[in-house]
């Protein structure tokens, strides 16, 4: 346990883990099982292509969306321009500016102009009259974020959308296994996205899914996810390559496997940093409704710089220094950075508020109770101490200036 500043390892004392501890570290389920998976695939020399396993995949997480159609993908990202494409989206595209740059960046690639919107401050998601006050002829679709799991207003960003003609689709990335008023994510709006990149919750090393009760739109998609062939490898329109392998289809069904199990350590490891946390002025941790399931995967504090001296950033310099590597999610906001700053500047005063504050701590099933210890213990010390800790570091010598 650290009691002194100078324990720190910023200020000079040993890191506190020998191993760096991540946030998003891969939660790879029964390793033994993921390989039998694999070996299943090579036996039967089907690799990709749609095979059984990602065929599983998809139903799986069609149930669990609680949705009939699911188009597996390479990620993500392609998930997002497949469902534009297939949307025949022109023009502008209203999302928030508090999420990572894909979301975004996935439009611009197809042409389309991100129009940034500030959030709700009570939800941090985005706020449906700044939506609707952002709307005009060129807007062809809202894409709001689920951010870190917390379901958006579903239903007043419904109301606005179809008041407007606009399609409505949502980034699921880190929706997974949670709701909104009972209701599984997965089922909003036209379609939504969930992402299966090594870092989420579900993990298909990198992977993605459109999910969506449209019939119609699910066809569209598979068919451009697959150079726009249909039945009989006729290409009906032009299409993409955004297939979803049988080896990543293979790590998430084995995810997928563990999912209940990952969703129960996470809780409980939410509820032990909330303890160990509780009372520590200027410092908040990030809550989930307990009335909604949610799948916990994000650990997100907000540090107020004016109760406790310290900066976030510092903050995360002081953890980073003990091989606690932290994560700003998502700072700065897609709109203060390049292309989209220069080419159209927007104020958006509680993203840019938080984005200032907010730091993602270290959890997961690989995270044990005594690490979530460690952690606060060091937290608590920077923090209780905080404007002594800002003194220190303003005071050290840049390395590249000493003597």
């Amino acid at each position: 346990m650290k009691r002194n500043l100078g324990d720190l390892a910023v200020f000079g004392g040993p890191s506190a883990f020998l191993q760096p501890l991540h946030v998003g570290r891969p939660n790879v389920g029964d390793r033994a099982r993921f390989l039998d998976r694999v070996n299943w695939a090579l036996d039967h020399q089907w690799l990709t292509n749609g095979g059984p396993l990602a065929r599983e995949f998809e139903q799986r997480v069609a149930e669990l969306a609680g949705v009939r159609y699911c188009v597996s993908t390479c990620n993500a990202t392609v998930a997002l321009q497949l469902l534009a494409r297939a949307a025949d989206l022109s023009g502008e595209v209203v999302m928030p500016s508090l999420t990572f740059p894909a979301t975004a960046q996935a439009f611009r690639w197809l042409g389309l102009t991100p129009v940034f919107v500030d959030i709700d401050p009570v939800t941090n998601c985005l706020d449906p009259a700044l939506v609707e006050a952002a709307i005009t002829p060129r807007t062809s679709a809202v894409v709001p974020v689920h951010l870190w799991g917390r379901p958006c207003a579903v239903d007043r960003l419904a109301k606005v959308t179809a008041d407007h003609g606009l399609k409505l689709f949502y980034d699921a990335a880190h929706g997974l296994g949670c709701t909104s008023e009972g209701q599984p994510i997965g089922g909003f709006g036209q379609a939504e996205v969930f992402s299966f990149h090594a870092t989420k919750v579900v993990n298909a090393f990198e992977g993605g899914a459109v999910v969506t009760d449209d019939e119609q739109l699910a066809q569209r998609v598979r068919a451009m996810h697959n150079f726009g062939f249909t039945q009989g490898r006729v290409s009906t329109e032009t299409g993409t390559n955004g297939k979803m392998t049988e080896a990543a289809a293979a790590m998430g069904l084995t995810s997928l496997d563990a999912f209940e199990e990952t969703v129960r350590r996470n809780e409980a490891n939410y509820d032990d940093y909330r303890s160990e946390l509780a009372r520590l002025a200027g410092l908040k941790v990030m809550e989930f409704d307990r009335a909604e399931r949610n799948n916990y995967h994000y650990l997100v504090v907000e540090v107020d710089a004016a109760v406790t001296g310290v900066h976030r950033d510092l903050l995360d310099e002081v953890l980073r220094a003990e091989n606690i590597m932290c994560q700003r999610y998502f700072s700065p906001g897609c709109h203060e950075m390049e292309p989209y700053r220069s080419e159209r500047p927007v104020s958006l005063p509680h993203t840019e508020r938080l984005a200032q504050k907010v730091l993602a701590l270290p959890t997961g099933p690989t995270v044990s109770r005594e690490d979530i210890r460690r952690v606060c213990d060091i937290v608590r010390l920077t923090l209780e101490r905080g404007h002594e800790v800002t003194r220190r570091a303003d005071e050290r010598v840049p390395s590249t200036m000493a003597p």
